[in-house]
């Protein structure tokens, strides 16, 4: 009988005491989510009047707060690419993807791989975003150009033509023509060049395709 009653209160106090503790987190909880905005703030704040340096330690200390903060690791990569430490880029779009694998971050790293003349690396980072994300032609006509670089024609040519079948619009045909005249296919160059004429003629104000040479913000 005394068992049962000592096993009902401790429930009880245990419940009691989850509770409380639930109550007291909830002002500790906003009280955080309200300084890490604010922090996220100073950062947008800091790129927009280009005061990097501030912007910088809003990141750094976000990542005091939470050091598995992908989000924070790819801004912070974005920062030091634009101060052109590329170094430090690389690290931080490292440990972001390393963190949560994502499209943006894994081509962010290519692109500073690239910018690096690290072309291999740079391959690598964009076959990976493509595995993850193949629909945007920016993506193609990145890992294109570094393909360009490595010597391997054939996988330029079919990095373009999907790049044409997602956007197809004057940009991309002209990228498609270059390669396919590098590589001897005239023919094929031939017809698309009539593609953009009729292209053109069509529309006439076709919004012109996002290049990849910049790190996304």
């Amino acid at each position: 009988m005394y068992s049962i009653i000592f096993v009902i209160l401790a429930g009880i106090m245990a419940l009691y005491a989850s509770t409380r503790a639930t109550h007291l987190l909830k002002p500790m909880q906003a009280k955080t989510g309200g300084r890490l905005q604010k922090l996220w703030q100073d950062f947008h704040i800091g790129v927009s009047e280009k005061k990097y340096l501030r912007a910088e330690k809003a990141l750094l200390t976000i990542l005091r707060a939470d050091q598995r903060n992908a989000m924070a690791y790819s801004r912070l990569g974005i920062l030091y690419a634009k101060q052109k430490a590329y170094a430090d880029a690389i690290e931080c779009f490292e440990i972001a993807q390393s963190i949560e694998p994502m499209a943006s971050s894994l081509h962010n790293l290519g692109l500073i791989y690239y910018e690096t003349e690290q072309h291999q690396n740079a391959a690598h980072a964009f076959e990976r975003a493509l595995e993850m994300e193949d629909d945007l032609a920016a993506r193609h006509i990145a890992y294109a150009k570094v393909q360009e670089k490595l010597g391997n024609q054939k996988r330029v040519v079919e990095s373009l033509e999907r790049a044409v079948h997602l956007e197809p619009n004057p940009q991309t045909f002209a990228l498609l023509i270059d390669a396919y005249e590098r590589i001897g296919e005239n023919e094929k160059a031939k017809t698309l060049k009539e593609k953009i004429e009729k292209l053109k003629a069509s529309a006439p104000t076709t919004q012109r395709v996002q290049q990849p040479r910049r790190v996304v913000m």
